[in-house]
C-alpha cells in the first residue's frame, strides 16, 4: 500500500526525469531552430517543439498548459515500473516553485549524459525517443513519449523510462 509521502516521492522523481530527458536535446539544438517550429504542425519538428514546451510547463508551473496537452488517460512508466497519471504530474507542476532547481539539476545532468532525439511518425501517432549518445551506452534509450495528434494538436498519451546504464 502507499503513502502520499511515497507517492510525492515517486511523482518528483517521474518528473525530474521527464525534465531531464525531455530537455536533453533542447540544450544542444540550435534554439533559432526550436523557435520556427509551429507545435500544431504534424511534423517531427512539432512533436519536438511541444516537448520543450512540456519541459517548461513543468518547470514553470504551468498546470493549464499541461492538463490541456497530455491526454486524459496519460501514463508515465518510470524505471521500477510504477506509474505516474496526468492528474499527478499536473498536481506536481502546480506546486513547482522552484524552476531555478529543477533547471540547474536537469542542466547538471545533461552535461554526463549526452542524449540524441529520434523522432518517428506513423499517421496521427508519434514516438519520441531519446537515445543516450555517450560512447559506453550509445543508442540505449533513456525515455520514450508517445504522442497522438487530436484536434489539431500534439498530446502525449504515454511515457517510458529507462535506467540506461545502470545494469
Amino acid at each position: 500500500m502507499f503513502n502520499r509521502h511515497r507517492i510525492g516521492q515517486m511523482v518528483l522523481a517521474y518528473t525530474v526525469l521527464a525534465l531531464i530527458t525531455s530537455g536533453a536535446c533542447a540544450a544542444q539544438q540550435d534554439t533559432a531552430v526550436d523557435s520556427l517550429a509551429n507545435e500544431t504542425d504534424r511534423t517531427a519538428a512539432a512533436v519536438i517543439a511541444v516537448d520543450h514546451h512540456w519541459e517548461q510547463a513543468e518547470e514553470n508551473g504551468d498546470s493549464s498548459w499541461l492538463d490541456g496537452m497530455l491526454m486524459a488517460d496519460y501514463r508515465s512508466v518510470g524505471t521500477a515500473g510504477t506509474f505516474a497519471s496526468k492528474a499527478a504530474i499536473v498536481s506536481h507542476a502546480a506546486h513547482n516553485h522552484d524552476a531555478q532547481s529543477m533547471k540547474q539539476k536537469a542542466a547538471e545532468w545533461h552535461k554526463t549524459h549526452p542524449v540524441e532525439e529520434s523522432v518517428t511518425m506513423h499517421g496521427d501517432t508519434a514516438i519520441l525517443s531519446f537515445l543516450s549518445a555517450s560512447p559506453e551506452t550509445k543508442g540505449r534509450i533513456y525515455s520514450s513519449d508517445i504522442f497522438v495528434y487530436v484536434d489539431g494538436h500534439w498530446h502525449a498519451l504515454y511515457s517510458q523510462h529507462n535506467a540506461v546504464g545502470k545494469d
